[in-house]
């Protein structure tokens, strides 16, 4: 998994986390954080966008094999 694909997982896990929030309490954590004035609403919607856009960019992760991740070799660390 590359940084892109790391970053996207955990804005993702930010959007999931934040959609069971609304589902279980009816409270949106980010719109509480970035919600009160004109530009902080503004600033939770890129924070929604974000998410989003980091979903799509999960997508081609649904469609790897077991076999493909298997292939995907660690970085080598030199014993100190």
């Amino acid at each position: 998994m590359n940084g892109l694909q790391r970053a996207a997982l955990a804005l993702t896990i930010i959007g999931a986390v934040n959609w069971g929030l609304i589902a279980l309490f009816q409270f949106d954590l980010v719109a509480a954080i970035f919600g009160g004035g004109e530009q902080s609403a503004a600033f939770a919607r890129i924070i929604y966008g974000l998410v989003g856009i980091s979903g799509l960019v999960l997508i081609p992760l649904l469609f790897k094999t077991d076999e493909a991740f298997s292939k995907q070799r660690e970085p080598h660390r030199a014993d100190s």
